[in-house]
Order: structure tokens, then C-alpha cells, then sequence
């Protein structure tokens, strides 16, 4: 049976724990050659570990995703080795602090932006090239709840992942006419350092496992998927 990515190349953000590394996994049991992007190369070894257990290939790229000017040099090494892009997942993304709205350190303020945000618009920015060099460029982010609820403390958080929201649906539009294709993914509440971070009393054992959250994170990268500028909500 031929595998749903067979031949794809994707890049994957977060790669070297929870929902990234998870989606990596997949990505590569489904056939496609994945790109671990992490700043942990410990954590992106393990993923690659992992991978290697299911007779699939990995690249890691150790990379602080705030390190803006190092995403513009790895999409040149990308197109030097590769010549495309298949898939981008972008699951990478910091809680920094829960606070009310005026007591935020600019610093950790700052950083929220720079991951949740920032970081997104320059990977579109540097990869958009090479997803069109692809015959089937396929562009999806992770999103969560809090782009909309506007819940107490989480004015930062929320903020970034809403300005994420506008910035891929406003790619999306801009790229309905090609053969790209950008979606966003909410995953909801699982098992992830993040989430523990938040909410430190919850019951783990309630909350889904990031392996059962990377269903459509395959589907929507798909070469015959068509969908775009949409939200899935798990």
C-alpha cells in the first residue's frame, strides 16, 4: 500500500517533543522525509531515534526560532539540498507566563511574540519560495483556543496566537490561486509541557496524548488535499 506522503519532504517546528515531535513521527511513518527543526538537539535526537525505528529518514536542524536571520539561512541550505519544500508544520510555541495584562516583563512579553508570531511570519517569508517549488506546497500551524477567548492572564499568549490566526488566513488568500496551501490546526488540550505549564493541578491522565492529536496535521498535508485557509478544531 503506498503511503500517504510517500516521497513528500516536510519541515516540522517543535520537532523535539509533544505535538512536534509527535507529528514528525507520523509524517515519517506515513513516507516522508522529515526535517526536525528544534532547539534542543537532544530532544530532536530522540525524534530521530524514533524515526529511524520505523525504517524512515530524518534531517535535524538545531535552531532557536528567534534567531530570525538562521530561518533565512536554512531555507538557503534547503534549496541548496533539496530544491523544495514539500510540508511545513509549525508547532513550536512557548507559554512564557500567565499574568494580568500590565504586570508582563517586556522580556517574556517579547518572547511569546517572537515564537508564537514572529517566528511564523519569517518562516512563511523564507519557505514560501520553496513550497511553490513543490508541486503540492503545503503550510499548516498550530492554533489554539486562546487566539479567541480572550481569557484573564492570557492576554500575551492569546494575542500571539490570534495575530498568528489573521497572518495565515491572510496568506491563504494570497496563495488560493497556486498550488500552495496554508490551514491552521487546533489540537486542543493534551498531555505537553505547555499545557502543563498552564494548568499544573489538571488531571493528565483526562487529557488526550499529543500521538492522537496528528491526524490532521497528515490529511491537510497531503499532495491531494485541496483545503485551504481553513481551522480544524480536534
Amino acid at each position: 500500500m503506498t503511503k500517504r506522503l510517500e516521497g513528500r519532504l516536510a519541515l516540522v517546528t517543535g520537532a523535539s517533543r509533544g505535538l512536534g515531535a509527535a507529528v514528525a513521527r507520523h509524517h515519517a511513518a506515513e513516507g516522508a522525509h522529515v526535517i526536525l527543526l528544534g532547539r534542543t538537539t537532544k530532544g530532536l535526537e530522540q525524534t530521530d531515534d524514533a524515526i529511524r525505528e520505523l525504517g524512515a529518514t530524518a534531517t535535524l536542524v538545531p535552531l532557536d526560532l528567534r534567531r530570525f536571520a538562521e530561518i533565512d539561512a536554512m531555507a538557503q541550505s534547503l534549496h541548496q539540498r533539496f530544491g523544495r519544500l514539500d510540508v511545513l508544520v509549525s508547532c513550536a510555541a512557548v507559554l512564557g507566563h500567565l499574568a494580568p495584562t500590565g504586570h508582563f516583563e517586556p522580556a517574556l512579553w517579547d518572547e511569546m511574540i517572537d515564537v508564537n508570531l514572529t517566528a511564523n511570519w519569517r518562516l512563511i517569508r523564507a519557505l514560501d519560495p520553496l513550497l511553490r517549488l513543490s508541486s503540492a506546497g503545503r503550510a499548516i500551524f498550530a492554533t489554539c483556543a486562546a487566539a479567541r477567548e480572550a481569557s484573564p492572564y492570557w492576554s500575551a499568549y492569546g494575542a500571539s496566537k490570534a495575530g498568528l490566526e489573521a497572518v495565515v488566513r491572510s496568506y491563504a488568500s494570497e496563495i488560493a490561486q497556486s498550488t500552495v496551501k496554508a490551514n491552521l490546526v487546533d489540537p486542543g488540550p493534551m498531555r505537553t509541557e505547555l499545557r502543563f505549564a498552564a494548568f499544573p493541578f489538571e488531571d493528565r491522565a483526562k487529557l488526550r496524548a499529543p500521538e492522537d492529536a496528528t491526524e490532521p496535521f497528515v490529511a491537510l498535508a497531503e499532495a491531494s488535499s485541496l483545503v485551504n485557509s481553513t481551522r480544524v478544531a480536534l
